[in-house]
């Protein structure tokens, strides 16, 4: 699933390509996409590009009438710049977003059909898709540790949470709690001053790592290579696989769904966490699949 890090390689790349640029239509060939009726796709015909943002993991493009189309890429939903008015081929390509110098493509792999597509009028319609997370590059420790110890949560689950923090997923949330070098398990009110630290920096050096190597990547193009999988991941899609730190082959937990990948040896104090004796606790602190915690909101 597209994370913070991929969404703003996107945005940056869509600001160079459709900001200020005129809509002129959106073709949807997927029924399943459009989640909402109000307002009608068609009011957005003609309308130029005013703003873009992130909202969580979401998408959102502003236009002049003060209407949003809000993108959910969900697990296997990706973007693509194509020439204007490329024909939509193939039942994986959901949606194109016609500008007069391109076209924004939405595709989606595989035989579901989680990625969403909401036209939304003003800040009232994105605050009502917003899970309310809050982003880690606008608040310090205090606030961030203030943030995660509101219920006793594992670091994991806190991470991930929609609530909490804006943006961070399964990938990153592997990734950042090895840079920290914690335990995917440990609990927030267990947290010492010192691992706060560790980890608030950590989730900020990690994101910012990524979203720079994005954008590298693409060098002034459009990003082509969004995966929650990439070879040069320290530990997330790694399991058995030596870990780069120290060698030692990487762990994971699965429950339902979900897969947490870490280092026994650089986090655990060499503890191998098994699934079995895990099961309880990740029933009461993690929904069974990726579906639900997207669906979570704030209360």
């Amino acid at each position: 699933m597209p994370e913070l890090p991929d969404v703003a390689a996107y945005l940056e790349a869509l600001e160079a390509r459709i900001l200020g640029q005129s809509l002129e239509g959106v073709r949807v060939a997927s029924a399943f996409l459009l989640r909402t009726i109000d307002p009608p796709l068609s009011i957005v015909e003609g309308k130029n590009v005013r703003q873009l943002r992130r909202i969580g993991k979401r998408i959102a493009i502003g236009l002049e009438n003060d209407v949003w189309l809000v993108l959910h890429l969900m697990i296997a939903g990706r973007l693509h710049w194509k020439a204007a008015g490329s024909k939509l081929s193939g039942r994986n390509q959901l949606a194109a977003f016609d500008f007069g110098n391109g076209s924004l493509v939405l595709t989606e792999a595989g035989s579901k059909r989680r990625a969403s597509l909401h036209l939304v009028r003003g800040e009232e319609g994105l605050r009502a898709l917003d899970p309310g997370g809050i982003d880690v590059f606008a608040i310090d420790l205090e606030a961030f540790q203030a943030a995660l110890r509101v219920e006793n949560r594992t670091l994991k689950r806190a991470l991930t949470d929609p609530r909490i923090l804006s943006g961070i997923g399964n990938a990153y949330s592997d990734e950042i709690l090895f840079a920290a070098r914690l335990s995917p398990i440990q609990l927030t009110h267990k947290v010492s001053p010192e691992q706060w630290q560790q980890l608030f920096t950590a989730v900020r050096e990690t994101l910012r790592l990524w979203i720079d190597r994005f954008l590298d990547e693409a060098k002034g193009g459009f990003p082509e290579k969004v995966t929650a999988f990439r070879k040069d991941m320290a530990v997330h899609g790694r399991f058995s696989e030596p870990c780069r730190v120290c060698g030692q082959p990487v762990q994971r937990i699965r429950y339902a769904d979900n897969e947490t990948n870490y280092c026994a040896h650089c986090q655990t104090d060499g503890k191998v966490l098994a699934d079995r004796s895990l099961s309880r606790l990740l029933k009461k602190d993690w929904p069974r699949t990726l579906d639900e915690l997207e669906l979570l909101k704030r209360r």
